[in-house]
């Protein structure tokens, strides 16, 4: 039913290059996928960390300047007392905290959806402080002739979700903040549902319950309401932690077909299924009781952090094929194909 490429993983950090002199690439997964004339253009989230140097603390920065930024590397002395280790995840000096990778959105392209080239610039940087700590695992909705970017934002304030929009993926336009910290895991259906756009999303509830999908609508893209949660962890063991929306949404006779992911038991990333309802979104008219995808091979099970599968991207083919393009481990991309219809028998 599932037909994981064997050349996966089709993206390794070995394959692209640093976007700054000091600085090593450690991560490449989680993309967007579109189809864009006669190529599949992903929109990978590239991991940078620093060189490591004897007797030194580095970490990554960006320098912000009338709206660009610039990755630097910051060196610090090991035995600075002004220094604090705060876990492998960064560090705080100087009244300030550091992590120790940051993320930018890069392209890849490919003729054929399996072999791909990735760009040697970046795509999309952090352009203020709202984006210091990075910019993360994009999404990619075509409405009309246009291609509407979201991802993840991140700072000290915490994580927010950003849109922007192309139409060549060559020169983007800011749009701004669309959910506001803490929300992140957004996708967008590419059409209008009587009049109003739709998106799910998910924001971070861990005060009273699990991070949940939610359902918003909007009459314009920027601001959003009628917000809704329309699912919850269901308690298995493959959802004791949270789940958010993967891309957007397949159109099929039935129903809007979401695929989603779910954190569970040991930390285990799994995909899974949900139906909605094609005039009235907000209902769910079928849902699948196990996991369709879940960590199996060495690529998915170890890595940077591992026992993850994470989609956030897709392209159906005309003969009604999905590939579904996923991020393991929090390093590689990778591809699984199958059919929408395959899919649609799993639910229930």
């Amino acid at each position: 039913m599932l037909y994981r490429n064997p050349k996966n993983p089709l993206i390794t950090p070995k394959m692209i290059e640093p976007s700054a002199e000091g600085l090593q690439v450690v991560g490449a997964f989680n993309p967007a996928a579109v189809q864009f004339n006669d190529e599949i253009i992903l929109i990978i989230r590239v991991a940078e960390t620093t060189i490591k140097k004897k007797d030194i603390v580095s970490v990554p920065y960006f320098k912000f300047t009338e709206g660009k930024s610039k990755i630097e590397v910051l060196d610090i002395p090991e035995r600075s007392p002004d220094l604090t280790l705060k876990d492998t995840r960064g560090i705080f000096y100087k009244g300030k905290d550091y992590l120790s990778s940051l993320s930018h959105l890069r392209l890849a392209r490919s003729k054929d959806g399996i072999n791909f080239k990735v760009d040697e610039k970046p795509f999309i940087l952090p352009a203020d402080r709202t984006e210091s700590f990075g910019v993360e695992d994009a999404r990619i909705s075509k409405i009309n002739d246009e291609y509407y970017i979201n991802y993840t934002i991140v700072s000290g304030d915490g994580y927010a979700t950003f849109l922007s929009k192309t139409k060549d993926f060559k020169n983007i336009e800011r749009l701004g903040i669309i959910f506001s910290p803490l929300n992140k895991d957004v996708c967008i259906f590419e059409e209008k549902v009587k009049g109003k756009y739709i998106a799910l999303h998910r924001p971070d509830n861990h005060g009273f319950g699990l991070p949940s999908i939610w359902y918003a609508e909007s009459p314009d893209l920027i601001h959003w309401g009628n917000h809704k949660c329309l699912l919850r962890p269901n308690g298995s063991k493959w959802e004791t932690q949270k789940i958010g929306a993967g891309a957007p949404p397949v159109k099929t006779e039935y129903g809007w077909l979401v695929i989603y992911h779910a954190k569970g038991e040991n930390n285990v990333y799994s995909l899974n299924l949900i139906l909605l309802d094609l005039k009235y979104p907000d209902k769910i008219i079928a849902l699948s009781k196990e996991p369709f995808m879940f960590p199996e091979t060495k690529y998915e099970k170890e890595g940077f952090f591992g026992n993850v599968v994470f989609t956030n991207g897709h392209v159906v083919l005309p003969d009604g094929t999905i590939n579904i393009y996923y991020g393991t481990s929090d390093e590689y991309t990778c591809m699984a194909q199958t059919s929408i219809n395959e899919l649609l028998n799993l639910l229930n």
